[in-house]
This record gives C-alpha cells, sequence and structure tokens, in this order.
C-alpha cells in the first residue's frame, strides 16, 4: 500500500508541487474567461477548478493531467443559463457527473481506441490554434508595452531551461514580469481587470431547483452533451500525456473520475469541467508527473484566491498570455504539416476537416465526431474492393477464388463476379483470401447460391476462416432471403 501511495504521488515532489503552483496561477484566468462564456459569475469557474482538480487527483485514472473549468463545456451551458438561471446549471453539473460515471463503468474508455491518428492529430492542432486565438483579445485596447511583456516573458519562459531547471520557466516568467509591472507601475491590463473575485471558499450548497420530472426533462439533454464532451476532452488529453510521458493511463477509471469531480463540483456552485490539454502540457512541461501535481493545482488555486486575491489581481495578463503562446506553440504538431507529402491523401484531409470545424464552431466535439465519421467512410471505400479470378478444374467444375471483404459495401459487387448461365454444372466458391463480415454478406452468398440453383447447378463454399464459417452457421444459407 505504501509503495503504491510512493509510487503516484511522492516520487516527483519538488516538481510536481512547483509545476502544480505554475498551474494554477495559468487556470485563474482561463477559469474567468470561461465563466464569461457561460454566462456566470467568475468564481463560479474558480470554484470548478479547485474542486475538479482536488477531486480527480484521487479519482482520475491519469497521473500528472489537469482537469478543471474548459471553454469547450462553458460553449455547452450558455443556453441553459440564460434560459434558466444558474442553479439549474448547477444541477445540469451534478446529472453530467452521474452520466459520466454510469458510462466510466459500461468501460466507455476503449472508445479512444477507434479515434484515427489524423484525428487526435487534428484536435491537438485545432486546439493549439484556439488557445492562440484566445489570447488575440488581452491585446485589444493595449499598446506596445503588452507586446513588449509577452516578449519579455516567452524569452524568459525558452531561455532560462539553459542555464538552470531549478525552477520552471513558465512560473519564473510569470513573477518576474509581474514584479517589474508592479515596480514600474505600468499600466497594463491584469487579471483583477477581468472580474470581481472573492476571498471566500466554496461552501455545500443544494441546487435551488424543484427536483421534478419537469426539471429533468430540461437539464438532461445539456448534462448529457456536457458528459459526452467531457469524456472525449479528457480521453483525446490523456492520450496525449500517455505519449508526452511514455507513461500508460486507466481510461475508464478516468471516466468515472471525471463523473464523480463534476458531481461533487455541482454541489459547491461549479460548473461541470473536464481535462484540459493546455494545462496539461504546462503541468508535464514544468515537471508535474503524479497525482501531487494535479492535487497542488487546486489546492493552490484556492490559496490563491483566498490569502493572495489581492496579489493575484495584480499579475500582468502579458505574463498568462506569454505562458498560453508557449502552450500553443507546443501543443500544435509541427511535423504534421512536414509529413502530410508523405501521408495518404485521405489521412491529411481527415486531419485538415477536424481542425477547420474545431476551429469554426470552437467545438472540439463536432470536429472529432466528424473526423472519425469521415474515416469510417474513407476506410469502408478502401475496403470496398472484391474481385474473383476464375479457373476451369481437371474435373470439369468452375472454381471461383474470392479475394477482398465481403461485407454491405462489397454485396452488390460481389453478385456481379459469375457468370450464372454459362458456368459448368459445378461450382466452387473459395474464401481463403476473403472475410465474410456481416448479415448482408451472407445475403449474398446465398442470393449467389440461389441464382446457380435456378440455373441448376450445384454451390460447394470452401476456405472459409472460423469467424466466417461461424457467423453463416449462426445466420444459415437459407434464412437470409434466398430463393
Amino acid at each position: 500500500m505504501f509503495q503504491q501511495l510512493h509510487k503516484h504521488w511522492f516520487t516527483n515532489t519538488r516538481g510536481d508541487i512547483l509545476s502544480g503552483i505554475t498551474v494554477a496561477l495559468a487556470l485563474i484566468p482561463e477559469a474567468i474567461a470561461f465563466s464569461i462564456i457561460a454566462g456566470v459569475n467568475p468564481m463560479v469557474g474558480l470554484y470548478a477548478s479547485f474542486c475538479i482538480a482536488v477531486v480527480i487527483a484521487f479519482t482520475g485514472g491519469r497521473p500528472g493531467m489537469i482537469s478543471a473549468a474548459t471553454g469547450a463545456m462553458a460553449l455547452l451551458m450558455v443556453t441553459l443559463v440564460r434560459e434558466h438561471g444558474v442553479e439549474y446549471l448547477f444541477a445540469a453539473t451534478i446529472l453530467t457527473g452521474v452520466i459520466q460515471v454510469i458510462l466510466g463503468w459500461l468501460k466507455l474508455g476503449k472508445i479512444v481506441t477507434f479515434i484515427p491518428h489524423s484525428v487526435i492529430t487534428g484536435f491537438v492542432n485545432a486546439l493549439a490554434i484556439l488557445i492562440f486565438m484566445a489570447q488575440l483579445t488581452h491585446f485589444e485596447g493595449q499598446g506596445w508595452v503588452m507586446y513588449g511583456l509577452v516578449a519579455l516573458t516567452l524569452a524568459i519562459i525558452y531561455i532560462l531551461p539553459r542555464f538552470t531547471k531549478a525552477i520552471p520557466s513558465a512560473l519564473a516568467a510569470i513573477i518576474a514580469v509581474s514584479i517589474i509591472v508592479i515596480a514600474m507601475g505600468l499600466n497594463v491590463n491584469t487579471v483583477g481587470n477581468m472580474g470581481d473575485l472573492s476571498n471566500l471558499p466554496p461552501v455545500f450548497h443544494i441546487p435551488a431547483v424543484l427536483w421534478t420530472w419537469e426539471t429533468l426533462v430540461i437539464i438532461f439533454p445539456y448534462a448529457l452533451s456536457l458528459a459526452i464532451v467531457g469524456i472525449l476532452e479528457s480521453l483525446l488529453t490523456a492520450t496525449i500525456v500517455d505519449e508526452m510521458t511514455d507513461t500508460g493511463s486507466d481510461k475508464n477509471r478516468e471516466i468515472k473520475g471525471q463523473g464523480i469531480a463534476n458531481f461533487i463540483t455541482g454541489f459547491f456552485g461549479g460548473m461541470a469541467g473536464c481535462a484540459m490539454i493546455g494545462q496539461s502540457v504546462i503541468n508535464v512541461k514544468s515537471g508535474g508527473r503524479t497525482r501531487l501535481s494535479t492535487l497542488v493545482a487546486g489546492v493552490f488555486l484556492l490559496f490563491l484566491i483566498m490569502v493572495l486575491g489581492d496579489v493575484v489581481k495584480q499579475i500582468p495578463m502579458a505574463a498568462l498570455v506569454g505562458v498560453m503562446f508557449m502552450v500553443s506553440i507546443g501543443t500544435f504538431d509541427w511535423q504534421s504539416l512536414t509529413s502530410m507529402r508523405r501521408i495518404p491523401v485521405a489521412d491529411s484531409l481527415v486531419m485538415v476537416v477536424t481542425v477547420a470545424i474545431v476551429v469554426a464552431t470552437h467545438d472540439l466535439s463536432k470536429g472529432v465526431i466528424a473526423g472519425v465519421i469521415l474515416s469510417a467512410l474513407i476506410f469502408a471505400w478502401r475496403s470496398a474492393k472484391i474481385h474473383s479470378s476464375r479457373v476451369i478444374q481437371a474435373n470439369g467444375a468452375a472454381r471461383y477464388t474470392i479475394t477482398g471483404q465481403l461485407f454491405f459495401g462489397t454485396m452488390m459487387k460481389f453478385a456481379e463476379l459469375f457468370d450464372y448461365s454459362d458456368d459448368p454444372e459445378y461450382i466452387v466458391l473459395d474464401f481463403t483470401h476473403s472475410h465474410v463480415w456481416d448479415h448482408s454478406a451472407v445475403t449474398a452468398i446465398a442470393k449467389v447460391i440461389a441464382k446457380y440453383k435456378d440455373n441448376g447447378k450445384t454451390v460447394t463454399i470452401e476456405g472459409l476462416n472460423k469467424e466466417s464459417q461461424n457467423l453463416i452457421d449462426k445466420i444459415g444459407l437459407h434464412s437470409t432471403g434466398s430463393h
């Protein structure tokens, strides 16, 4: 037990604490911005980020990943908040958690294995673009000082590691730029300009809604959408962090953990959230690896709000914008641009479509779903090729050797491969180089046999692999519509 505790919590204590502090600072403007998107008080996003990060540190399946309030989730809440109020949002957050726990128990985590690499690459690149675009609003109405401070932040982030890695360069940049701005009295936007911050901790609160069937009808569609989007974003982020850290994770536990975190958050005045790729990248690049980094991020975020609120308000947005630019640059898969000349055109198309839809709609789930559907259609088109070679054997029988996949997409072509009227009396269908996939395929075989039978000829089937034979035996060639 103590070995497991040490493995998941205390193998990288110093790095996890420092990275968690860095993430907490970067979470503040993001949480406030997402609250504004959802149309709620900034504290709703901050409380959510604290609760989710702390709970997921214990319940999640991907150590070192950061979960909090996110933009993708906030976009789904706008209508609910506008039409019914924030209390309904809290109720929807609780229901979102319940749905995610159920889906985790149903082991939905394996869904990530059906997402093609080109879609994951498109997801990552689109998110990097969205992170970059989200920072541009902070330049509105600002002068050259803002640009200079952002440049200084980036310079510290990329140059400091060449001299020392004792402190995460992003944290050092935030502290250094903040000191310069405060000491020189520079007139630039700060965290305090983004919204009113309270120094009160979150308190247990049962959503003030009527717990009736009518309320469930109102919040269920939102909760279901939030649950699915949260799962998709969390699983994709977990996969990316897996690759960055060269470690594995329990995807089903992650889904259940996200559900428990959202369920608890709804009772503490927070909005539903999920994994954040931007903050997760900051955490990993700053040295965070274990659950301790996620816990520190959540706890230190609350400490910043309650104890250092007046100091936090003075942090210049330029420093945090610079950190998010670093995240955007580090998140984008630059190699995917050069590899487009080498990979199949269809895969490049899937990646571009995924990026385009996500950037256009600001909805990660729409882009991912579109990418998966397009990939499936391309795969089906590529697989929908079947042909045969015909030879006359010594005994006078015609042997057709079938090559390709037999399924609903090739059943019509399969029926056209044979010469029903001119073939000899005996026909052999050799499936050694083919596979029978579905009911449509079995129906196609039955219809071919029926056509030969109508011409007074006999068909023998050979070479079926075990799975194909089992499917045909289960369905039967005489109960599929043949006549």
